[in-house]
């Protein structure tokens, strides 16, 4: 069986931009790209392997960046992503920051200046473990600012991406489709499985209680900006294999449209003595 191309996966996940969206018809257990688990996998090893490779060539240019917004409800699965997707890569070309709540310095700045700081160097991979899209979802169910000010949010999230879009960092944004179902048996196997015993926090159960709101919110952000240079992709999540190999398939793409070579040394052999 052949892996599905990046093109079909690119085509079944995208939210298309300036198109209405609609996050309830996304299935978050669709596996129509991978029916098979085993080829998943193969495809999501081979994909690691190529993406190691096309990082090497980007970091030897250092002209350009990938930007992988990884954005998605507890237990979507992100740090999952980062340890599969990017199994292979080396860790010298690669920029990893989970955001937090902001701290009391970070508060003191506008909202995208600790996400500006965290961008990826040129020639790297950066990954963000959630990101600025907090201050449209989370910050908006819990009404932690005025809803006018989140409402100019959007624009300014575009305009953000756009900037950093025109100064070489390529963006590929993310969101985890995990179910409600499938959150409440990953959310039990943190307090059964010894290995998951730290992953849990009180307060996911009560983000649970608003899902309607924060799928609500998801839904505006994704339809708000998705964009050209900054797409959303929206990932089945539901099983962890099938996910991780979508977005390899997308991150394998990304890279090889950068068109990257090996950057010639401005040096040949026959002019230096090593005798």
């Amino acid at each position: 069986m052949s892996h599905p191309s990046i093109k079909a996966v690119r085509d079944t996940l995208i939210a298309a931009p300036g198109m209405s969206f609609d996050l309830s018809k996304r299935d978050s257990g669709d596996r129509s790209l991978f029916p098979d688990k085993k080829e998943a996998r193969v495809s999501l090893k081979e994909d690691a392997a190529v993406i190691n490779e096309l990082q090497d060539k980007l970091y030897a240019n250092r002209d350009r960046a990938l930007l992988v917004v990884l954005q998605g409800m507890d237990t979507a699965g992100k740090s999952g992503v980062i340890r599969n997707v990017f199994a292979e890569t080396s860790p010298l070309g690669m920029q990893v920051r989970a955001f937090k709540a902001p701290s009391k310095t970070e508060l003191a700045h506008d909202y995208l200046w600790r996400i500006h700081d965290a961008v990826p160097r040129k020639g790297r991979i950066g990954i963000f473990d959630r990101s600025h899209y907090e201050d449209v979802l989370v910050v908006k169910v819990r009404q932690f600012a005025p809803a006018d000010a989140v409402e100019r949010r959007y624009d300014q999230i575009n305009a953000f991406e756009q900037h950093l879009s025109e100064n070489g960092v390529k963006i590929l944004k993310f969101m985890l489709n995990v179910g409600y179902e499938e959150q409440g048996i990953r959310l039990r196997e943190r307090l059964t499985e010894e290995h998951k015993f730290w992953k849990f926090n009180p307060g996911d159960l009560e983000d649970r209680k608003l899902w309607p709101d924060f799928m609500d919110a998801y839904q505006t952000a994704i339809t708000r900006c998705s964009t050209t240079h900054a797409p959303w992709y929206v990932v089945p999540a539901d099983s962890r294999t099938r996910r991780n190999a979508m977005i390899a398939r997308v991150v394998r793409g990304a890279l090889e449209d950068m068109k990257l070579t090996w950057p010639d040394p401005g040096h040949r052999l026959e002019d230096f003595d090593f005798d």
